[in-house]
């Protein structure tokens, strides 16, 4: 009688969880131990901490938060993940949906980029498309990256460029009324146009898009 050889399981995905929250962390802690195709080597609370644990842990995937208090964010945490020499796969696993967050992470090399609202099932089978180097978007997501590809430059009226202008400048909505000799409610108003037409609700993030869009001289 012959015997089939038994096919060995896959090696679980090793795994480095990054998020400022200790709460959080451990929600996302006890959540990914009972996968059993899944292995947590480490957690930072820092930007900082993750570089160094990466380097210590070599992870398949690091799960990366965006926001993370005082130290690098998460974006540039990612940038400089992907740039080491035996180099992580990033998924970003945060609330923020916006398109400057989302062209920033993918920018800075993120595989893919999750919401934390997203189901259990959703984020185990995302973390398995990063670790093969395969992206997964969170519906909300993908909805704004298939739009930006439609539509891939915003266009603002000269009046418009003229705020954003004064805004990367870092002028208050006073200083931009008086540069351009309007009042402080039509540059409200033309900010709200601006943030509608760039997806952003921040002066931050629409001077972010601005420069990623080359909107600005």
């Amino acid at each position: 009688m012959t015997h089939t050889p038994e096919t060995a399981a896959p090696a679980p995905v090793r795994i480095l969880v990054c998020d400022d929250h200790a709460v959080v962390r451990a929600g996302l802690l006890a959540l990914l131990h009972s996968a059993p195709d899944i292995e947590v080597v480490g957690e930072a609370g820092s930007g900082e901490e993750a570089l160094a644990l990466a380097r210590k842990t070599a992870p398949d995937v690091v799960l990366m938060d965006l926001q993370l208090g005082e130290g690098i964010d998460g974006v540039e945490t990612t940038r400089r993940l992907r740039a080491e020499p035996s180099a992580p796969h990033v998924l970003v696993l945060t609330t923020y949906d916006t398109d400057a967050d989302v062209t920033r992470a993918v920018d800075a090399g993120a595989t893919g980029y999750l919401l934390k609202a997203e189901r259990a099932e959703d984020l185990f089978t995302a973390i398995h498309a990063a670790a093969q180097g395969r992206p997964a978007l969170s519906p909300p997501v993908a909805d704004r990256v298939m739009s930006r590809l439609r539509n891939p430059r915003p266009t603002l009226t000269p009046r418009e460029l003229d705020i954003l202008t004064h805004l990367s400048r870092g002028l208050s909505n006073h200083a931009i009324a008086r540069a351009l000799y309007i009042s402080e409610a039509t540059v409200k108003t033309h900010l709200r146009r601006i943030y509608d037409k760039l997806g952003v609700d921040t002066r931050a993030g629409a001077v972010a898009v601005a420069k990623e869009q080359r909107l600005l001289p």
